[in-house]
């Protein structure tokens, strides 16, 4: 007797299409169907909305350390566990595997705050033994993902660097950013602050399957347009590059250019532990024909794997497919005249935050 195959359905507003059990979990529970239409009528019904939910934290450090030889920054800051952009292809989700959680439909809602960031941070940067370095915020989940509107942590990060003048950049996808201009601009004007703004595709219909709770890419572009025109220097992240997927990545170059961006980045898509399977079933919901391809040539980049985590690979990939895209970057790139390289910031004018309460008495 053959196994009856129950089809996974796209959840409206959501990138995963399951709570995909973690890697860590001894005990899964699949569906099953016993020949009775049960799990035939209930799998055909619309799904049920899920609402996102967020939890509290009180953290004891926030300023993340990083060695890794292939990213252009060794500090990190971010605001929120888990995002709610859904984003699929997304390398942080497997971190929600640490707290019990899946990296599916968790990860977008089931998201966590950090609640006490700004004063943990004022305490790091107000140590004696901190020396300054360029900062990256939203460098896991995105620091303006939409309770950010709510909860203003990133704002709040951001007042922090603002009364030490300390330098930081920032990436996200959202328009969200604008709110902030009256810290961000005053900051850029005096080489402390960048913005990069990922735009993966300028096709609609696939920002939304791919990147469900982001801004719309037509949105992003005035985004970019709005820093600039307010003095903030910003870059473009075209990540990550999927093939057979978003393939218009010479368009959005042009379009982030006549917005004003003058730098621009570029990865390949990464699969790491969750994420491949995660990125399968959506591949199976939203492109069944030609989902195939897309990971033949995914493993092609990685050495016939869906992942290889070598710092000298990770980022591009290897081989002809990996290639093929570096050369399509960088004859864009230089024909368009952007510059690959980050916004250098001044280190030089950073002051410790002033003691307060107590201590000021010494």
């Amino acid at each position: 007797m053959s196994e009856a195959f129950i089809p996974l359905s796209a959840l409206k507003g959501r990138g995963a299409a399951s709570r995909l059990a973690h890697r860590f979990e001894r005990d899964t529970r699949e569906a099953w169907d016993d020949g009775w239409g049960t799990l035939e009528g209930e799998y055909g019904e619309p799904p049920a909305r899920i609402e996102t939910e967020v939890r509290f934290e009180d953290v004891k450090s926030v300023i993340n350390q990083n060695d890794s030889p292939d990213i252009p920054f060794d500090r990190s800051i971010n605001p929120y566990r888990g995002c709610e952009h859904g984003c699929i292809y997304c390398f942080a989700r497997p971190t929600h595997s640490y707290l019990n959680l899946s990296p599916g439909l968790d990860f977008e809602t089931k998201l966590i705050a950090k609640r006490n960031i700004a004063e943990v941070l004022r305490t790091e940067l107000g140590r004696k033994s901190y020396k300054p370095s360029h900062i990256a915020i939203g460098t896991a989940t995105d620091c303006y993902q939409p309770i950010e509107r709510e909860l203003r942590l990133t704002r709040s990060v951001i007042e922090v660097f603002k009364e030490t003048r300390h330098p930081f950049g920032l990436v996200t996808k959202s328009s969200a950013v604008e709110q902030d201009l009256d810290l961000i601009a005053p900051m850029a004007a005096d080489r402390l602050a960048a913005v990069y703004i990922t735009v993966t595709t300028l096709d609609g219909e696939l920002a939304r399957k791919l990147e469900p709770r982001a801004a719309a890419p037509h949105r992003r572009l005035r985004t970019i347009k709005t820093l600039v025109d307010a003095g903030v220097p910003v870059g473009v992240s075209v990540a990550p590059q999927i093939p057979f997927i978003n393939e218009d990545m010479e368009h959005v170059l042009e379009a982030a250019w006549e917005a004003g961006a003058r730098s621009a980045f570029y990865t390949v898509i990464r699969l790491p532990w969750e994420v491949a399977p995660l990125f399968k079933q959506w591949l199976e919901v939203h492109y069944p024909d030609r989902a195939a391809r897309v990971m033949a040539r995914i493993r092609e980049m990685r050495g016939g794997k869906d992942y290889d985590a070598d710092f000298a690979t990770r980022m591009k990939g290897t081989g002809l497919w990996a290639d093929l895209i570096r050369q399509r970057f960088e004859k864009a790139t230089n024909r368009i005249g952007f510059n690959r390289q980050r916004v250098e910031l001044d280190l030089s004018a950073f002051r410790p935050p002033g003691v307060v309460g107590q201590g000021d008495l010494f």
